[in-house]
């Protein structure tokens, strides 16, 4: 049975349409999702995402047209988000692999044109690795639910447009600065953007060995960490969070949050915090989710919520291009990267007024003003 809101055979072609742009020469479409065992118990979101993936296939097997094969494939659950894959995967099996003889991992992606993973732990950097490798294109879906399936019904080239304006704009950029207004308070926050080149998250993934996350929509970048010998970096301010009713207020120096304004019990938590663990302070990333504007509502988790809206996430940086690694905390059990989203139904507290981009030759941009960007 269909889950409800199911996208329907039109639907679900027009987004492969649009995310892969699909041609003659795509024969193979493989769905992987992962199963659950005694370590990793089932959840309802797992089951969806299982059962929605067996729904598209059987959907696509009935337009052989569009694809002549379409597999699908289960594995057990990999332990912890983007490790490595295991070797051998189970075709049709959604309950337990010991129904099916194994296959091995390589062989079945070498000879799928397009994957697209449902899994409950992310999958999305052992397949970027895997498809640089092995040539085909795919999306990684971890965590997707139900609610997200809105998302999908986008044009994703107007998505592409939008996202790619805030790269080129950002690729060009020294400074972002954000204006906050917060507990009537207006606070800036100033982020040194030289030497980095930002990332388009839109959706398209039409070249082979292109693996992107679904649902898609952001431009982000990396602040620069001051990693080069003798340049500092510039960031600096004070930025705003709030958690539940409560708003904190980071104290910004160089690319680190290294202190927290207030004696609330929540501020001393979070200063406690940092002094004992620094690496949690770093600014990893300052986001520019396009979402929001195409009328798609947050919904509770990350993974969508921060492609509404603009966001600045804490933590580790290294896999999107900066240099702070699981290696700059001091315990494998700090490591974090954590995005705050600035949007009404997120943080009600705290509204951006304005962020604005500053370029090498001194003139400046605003991007976004009053709720909305002004591309």
């Amino acid at each position: 049975m269909a889950p409800a809101q199911q996208l329907d055979k039109n639907e679900l072609q027009s987004l492969l349409q649009g995310c892969f742009g699909i041609t003659a020469g795509d024969r193979t479409l493989t769905f992987l999702v992962d199963l659950p065992d005694a370590s990793l118990p089932d959840n309802s979101d797992w089951q969806f995402r299982r059962n929605l993936a067996q729904h598209w296939a059987e959907l696509l097997r009935s337009e052989p047209a569009f694809f002549e094969r379409v597999q699908l494939y289960s594995f057990p659950h990999a332990a912890s988000n983007n490790a490595d894959l295991p070797d051998h995967i189970f075709r049709n099996s959604l309950t337990g692999r010991q129904q099916n003889t194994p296959e091995l991992l390589r062989e079945v992606l070498a000879g799928s044109d397009i994957v697209i993973a449902l899994t409950e732990l992310s999958a999305t950097a052992p397949l970027k690795m895997l498809a640089r490798e092995l040539n085909f294109r795919g999306a990684s879906m971890p965590a997707f639910n139900e609610k997200m399936l809105a998302a999908l019904r986008l044009d994703y080239n107007e998505v592409h447009t939008r996202v790619m304006e805030l790269k080129k704009r950002l690729d060009r950029a020294v400074t972002a600065t954000f204006l906050f207004q917060a507990e009537k308070r207006n606070v800036q926050l100033q982020a040194d953007i030289r030497f980095r080149t930002a990332h388009a998250s839109s959706g398209l993934m039409r070249e082979p060995g292109m693996v992107g996350n679904l649902p898609s929509g952001e431009a982000y970048i990396v602040p620069y960490e001051g990693e080069q010998q003798g340049v500092a970096s510039r960031t600096h301010g004070l930025l705003p969070v709030q958690y539940g009713d409560e708003v904190v207020f980071y104290v910004v120096k160089q690319n680190h949050a290294v202190d927290v304004l207030g004696e609330s019990h929540l501020a001393v938590e979070k200063r406690r915090g940092l002094l004992e663990e620094p690496a949690r302070g770093n600014i990893a990333e300052l986001g520019f989710g396009v979402l929001a504007p195409f009328g798609v509502t947050a919904v509770g988790s990350v993974l969508l919520d921060e492609k509404l809206a603009p966001h600045i996430a804490f933590g580790r940086s290294e896999h999107f291009g900066g240099v702070t690694s699981p290696a700059s905390f001091s315990n494998p059990d700090n490591v974090i990267h954590i995005d705050h989203v600035y949007l009404p139904s997120l943080q009600p507290a705290i509204s951006i007024d304005e962020i604005m981009l500053e370029y090498p030759d001194g003139s400046q941009e605003i991007i976004f003003a009053s709720g909305d960007y002004t591309l």
